[in-house]
């Protein structure tokens, strides 16, 4: 029957809403931390084989110049929101000429992820996104999840080892960190997660702030914070 995965179990859970989430627990490890002026994001891209070019794997995608997001999950569900969140972006451009908030980019995206729970014929995106922006109200970090719930964040994280990532912030997070601060705490809770050392190539990290645009920083901006981090 294409309505099931729509009807509530008799302890009032939706099933398949669960199952994405695991799915999302299945994925690489990834961490956003609000610093002064901005937020930086952090991805362990996790290679399953040494043949795999790290550069093919996407985990970190600019939506607009003032915001970006970094995923866990399935990454083709992933890339379906990026692209959506991408023409909310524009469409609230050309209508406004001005940049969409952050949080209402964040709440369109999430209630089109909630309509996929809620209609027989189509399964919940199985990929949860860590959004950072900056607009005039700030610097902001949500976290959006396949149900389509959306939760602030001073730092956060998401995918494989997020209860280790957030019992390292909830010990060293503080407020008016700088950007080297926060990146360094980000690999600091990275390292937590994961059983093997950091390595600078299968790392990725992105800064957005009131300065700069959303930008990915070069390999050996990143080489040097891992080297910094250890």
């Amino acid at each position: 029957m294409t309505r099931a995965i729509t009807v509530f179990s008799p302890d009032g859970r939706l099933f398949q809403v669960e199952y994405a989430r695991e799915a999302v627990k299945r994925g690489t490890t990834t961490v956003g931390i609000k610093f002064k002026d901005g937020v930086v994001l952090i991805v362990d891209k996790r290679l399953s084989s040494k043949l795999i070019e790290p550069d093919s794997i996407e985990k970190m995608f600019k939506i607009d110049s003032h915001v970006g997001c970094a995923t866990s999950g399935l990454v083709a569900d992933a890339r379906a929101l990026v692209d959506r969140a991408r023409v909310e972006c524009q469409v609230n451009a050309f209508n406004y000429e001005e940049k969409i908030p952050v949080e209402a980019l964040v709440k369109k995206l999430c209630d089109f992820k909630q309509s996929y729970t809620q209609y027989g014929g189509v399964r919940p995106f199985g990929t949860a996104l860590l959004m950072a922006g900056v607009d005039e109200s700030g610097p902001h970090l949500y976290e959006t999840d396949p149900s389509g719930a959306m939760m602030a964040y001073k730092a956060g994280g998401i995918g494989a080892g997020r209860n280790e990532v957030m019992e390292v912030f909830e010990d060293n997070y503080k407020e008016g960190m700088t950007q080297a601060q926060a990146i360094a705490l980000g690999l600091k809770a990275l390292a937590a997660a994961n059983e093997h050392k950091l390595k600078s190539e299968i790392i990725e990290i992105a800064v957005v702030s009131a300065k700069q645009d959303f930008h990915t920083l070069d390999q050996a901006d990143v080489k040097k914070a891992v080297a910094k981090a250890k």
